[in-house]
């Protein structure tokens, strides 16, 4: 009976489903674009969101800017949300939000990264490979530039 009740309790994170929530493109410069030959400068940009959607139900979301531009001309721009649907389960409170800004976002680069190549590739440029992403870092460096620094007293 207690193997049961603690198997209740465990703390679980699933992941019900994994969708592109809003994908755009644009190739200003086409089609004279197509003619530059020049490797592109890459830019990446990336966030992430998780909100309840139900109880113990979130949706989390990693979107990704990525620009291409060769010289100052914008060559592409993609930009992409992937998101995913996850039941939590038995989370300590003071755990929840490196679930929703780490494991999960974790879990979605995956796809993001697919997804980005293969809209680059049917835009009629070579893949962009996205390098992966250390989530926790980030997670971590947010969470240091939100802590302010103590107010110095005046003597």
């Amino acid at each position: 009976m207690a193997e049961a009740e603690q198997a209740n309790n465990q703390a679980t994170v699933g992941m019900d489903k994994i969708y592109v929530k809003d994908m755009s493109l644009e190739i200003p410069h086409a089609p004279k674009i197509f003619m530059d030959r020049e490797n592109p400068q890459i830019d990446l940009q990336l966030q992430t969101q998780a909100a309840a959607i139900g109880e113990g139900v979130y949706e989390v979301i990693v979107m990704a800017t990525v620009t291409a531009k060769v010289g100052d001309k914008v060559m592409f721009l993609i930009e992409v949300k992937q998101a995913g649907i996850f039941p939590v389960k038995n989370v300590p409170a003071e755990n929840m939000d490196s679930v929703l800004a780490v494991m999960c976002p974790n879990i979605l680069f995956p796809y993001l990264r697919e997804t980005v190549s293969d809209v680059s590739v049917r835009a009629g440029f070579a893949p962009v490979l996205l390098s992966p992403i250390n989530f926790e870092a980030l997670f971590q460096q947010q969470q240091q530039s939100q802590v302010k620094p103590p107010e110095e007293t005046a003597h």
